[in-house]
């Protein structure tokens, strides 16, 4: 996600169930003759010093420190974190170009995978690492993390794109129940205006929230093949798969009484103000939108779990969407060390010492549910879990970003004229593969 961190509090109960597969949480380079602690026998990395950078500050920062310091206590190495803020192309370029990386990076988005490939600033993954990913991850992502023929990279860190929040009150006050499909969305809709409270605030001003929507309904509408083609721009915009789930768009946007603020409204409102406008202000019932949204309650008073509440994004058509954002680990120095730590974030263990932590959520499939702090995120973790191979990565942060990226132009601003004009989806489509097709030749 290119915008916020995706943070976790306590809430929704929902039965976390164990997850698939299994692992035997140890890492080859990071275990085999690491002895229990107190033992006296040289760790296999005692004495390497291995450098970390990526964006978190605070809490975040806190929380991925004890997972170093785990994978310290397991092999010796001494790991030091450097925090690139948000603007993580700012802090590693002039690095690479001195010629001094940090041995590992972690990236906010994996078109930077691509990016810095292109450049010969990454080392591939080794063939332990990549074991890790065979065993833990879906061959998605194996893809994702890849670039000329190599695996660079892998996911650790996941935002879940794919929520509904709702304000409990106005659900009660309008006797109306959670969606599981689109159409009852829309039911749900019609039922909260129709109850006096408009159904929802749309953070449209904020063109990316546009792009989470439109993916999420395209996804279930279309299927991952489809997302796959369009995500590469191997199908134009123009294809009858992106017309079906623009018209399913429009039967939010074409109803000016659904949207807080009629498209006028939606458009002025940026995000997190949105979030405001349900939980504060008390003026919607519902915020389309990430896990994140828990950590834009602030002042509002909403309890997670009680008075904010979500649901699965409704499946639109045959898919359950499941989209993540997310943060990807790659090396930068090819040395034992890196390989190793990159090997730990991606493996089992790894992955559950990262979930005790709040704020954390691991796209990897045998972190069990169980591992997690509060019941939101065992909720969420499910979910990806459940949907196996069909889940996928948000469309826009893996296009360019002159499309996919960029605040007032491409898909941001051909949504938001969409909203304007949501009965012109021939127009809307023939805008966006115009943009697209530009974006995409460079």
């Amino acid at each position: 996600m290119r915008k916020l961190p995706p943070i976790m509090v306590a809430c929704l109960a929902l039965a976390a169930a164990a997850a698939c597969g299994s692992d035997s949480g140890s890492t080859p380079a990071a275990s085999g003759s690491a002895p229990a602690a107190g033992g006296g026998a040289a760790k296999p990395l005692e004495g390497v010093k291995v450098e970390v950078a990526a964006k978190w500050t605070g809490d975040e920062q806190a929380n991925f420190e004890k997972v170093l310091k785990a994978f310290e206590e397991k092999t010796g190495a001494k790991v030091t974190y450097a925090s690139t803020g948000e603007d993580t192309g700012a802090y590693l370029g002039p690095r690479i170009q001195g010629g001094n990386p940090p041995d590992v990076a972690i990236l906010p988005q994996p078109g930077l995978v691509q990016q810095y490939a292109d450049e010969n600033a990454l080392k591939p993954l080794s063939a332990e690492v990549q074991a890790q990913i065979d065993q833990n991850y879906t061959p998605y992502w194996k893809e994702l993390g890849s670039a000329k023929g190599q695996v660079y990279g892998v996911l650790v860190k996941a935002a879940h794109k794919s929520l509904v929040w709702y304000r409990q009150s106005a659900y009660d006050d309008a006797g109306a129940q959670p969606a599981s499909t689109w159409d009852d969305l829309i039911k749900n809709a019609q039922t909260l205006s129709d109850s006096g409270v408009s159904p929802f605030a749309l953070c449209a001003a904020s063109g990316w929230t546009l792009t989470d929507l439109f993916e999420n309904v395209y996804l279930s509408t279309a299927g991952p093949e489809n997302y796959d083609k369009l995500s590469k721009h191997e199908i134009p915009w123009t294809d009858a798969s992106v017309k079906t789930a623009l018209e399913k768009l429009a039967q939010i946007f074409g109803k000016k009484e659904f949207m807080l603020g009629g498209s006028s409204g939606a458009l002025q409102t940026d995000f997190p103000t949105c979030v405001t406008q349900v939980y504060a202000q008390k003026k919607a019932a519902m915020v389309i939108e990430a896990d994140f949204v828990a950590a834009s309650l602030g002042q509002s008073g909403a309890k997670v779990g009680e008075e904010a509440k979500i649901m699965p994004f409704p499946k639109a058509g045959d898919t359950a969407p499941v989209i993540l954002g997310g943060d990807v680990a790659v090396v930068m120095k090819d040395n034992k060390g890196a390989q190793a730590l990159v090997e730990y974030l991606a493996s089992k263990e790894g992955g559950e010492v990262w979930a005790k932590q709040p704020g954390y959520l691991s796209p990897n499939r045998n972190v069990s549910p169980d591992n997690y702090p509060d019941e939101l995120t065992k909720q969420l973790a499910q979910t990806i879990i459940s949907a196996g191979e069909s889940v996928r990565y948000d469309m826009s942060d893996l296009a360019p970003s002159a499309f996919g990226g960029t605040d007032g132009k491409g898909e941001w601003k051909d949504l938001q004229d969409f909203l304007r004009n949501p009965s012109d989806v021939k127009g809307a489509q023939e805008k966006l593969e115009a943009d697209a097709a530009k974006a995409f030749k460079k």
